[in-house]
């Protein structure tokens, strides 16, 4: 019953922020189908590892899953203006409002209940996600409003949200039974994660919140910038 409900979900959440930030991305329509395929490929190659036991044999793909899109994101955003500027086009309310849908983390404590997940992973992912989306309900608020004293606290949930998903994958590889980079046994650790359906948020749910907040960081730092550029124009034209 768990699993029929994590596909749900996880399937629901997939959908949701895949096409918001795809159909909000000021991009051609050709680029937008070009995203489109490629990011239903991604999960169907996350989808195929997974059933094929290769996350459960081999802990450290689930890793490589996190790695390459933000590698390919850091890329696009270094290299081509126009990525650049594609991915800064997504309006933040609504990059801010993708993270509501974490508070669906409190599954990893039902998991840990059923004794399919144990160890720190399942209460500091799923209460650090729970947080993350309880803030990100006022945030859109925030976003929207565009002060210095809201960006300043949007800067902060911004940097926790991206830090609990970076210790939620730590506490996964070093507590996974089996990862060379086991440091603490604690059972059966993250095991279900590394299953379907639960395995597509390691291996695209992680990658994709944590390019949502780099794109926020962008915008926050531009959106500072911009602010200071005007502060300067104004206090020159009055003096």
């Amino acid at each position: 019953m768990l699993d029929v409900i994590g596909t749900v979900v996880v399937t629901a959440v997939l959908v949701l922020n895949l096409n918001a930030f795809i159909s909000t991305a000021q991009v051609t329509r050709r680029a937008r189908f070009g995203l489109a395929i490629v990011a239903g490929l991604w999960v169907g190659i996350a989808t195929a590892v997974s059933n094929a036991g290769l996350l459960a044999q081999a802990q450290p793909v689930a890793g490589m899953f996190v790695a390459v899109p933000l590698l390919a994101a850091a890329i696009a955003v270094g290299r081509y203006p126009a990525a650049r500027a594609a991915l800064l086009s997504v309006p933040m309310p609504l990059l801010i409002g993708l993270n509501v849908s974490r508070v669906f983390a409190v599954l990893f404590f039902i998991l840990a209940a059923a004794g399919r997940l144990s160890g720190p992973f399942p209460y500091s992912a799923g209460l650090g996600d729970i947080i993350a989306a309880a803030i990100a309900v006022p945030g859109i608020w925030l976003a929207a409003r565009a002060t210095v004293s809201g960006d300043r606290t949007l800067a902060r949930w911004n940097a926790f949200g991206a830090l609990d998903l970076i210790v939620a994958v730590t506490l996964g590889i070093t507590t996974a039974a089996g990862s060379p980079l086991q440091v603490i046994d604690v059972g059966v650790g993250p095991q279900a994660i590394l299953h379907m359906p639960w395995s597509l948020v390691p291996t695209v749910l992680v990658s994709f919140y944590l390019i949502n907040h780099g794109i926020i960081a962008l915008q926050l730092r531009e959106r500072s910038a911009k602010g200071r550029a005007l502060g300067a124009t104004i206090a020159g034209q009055a003096a």
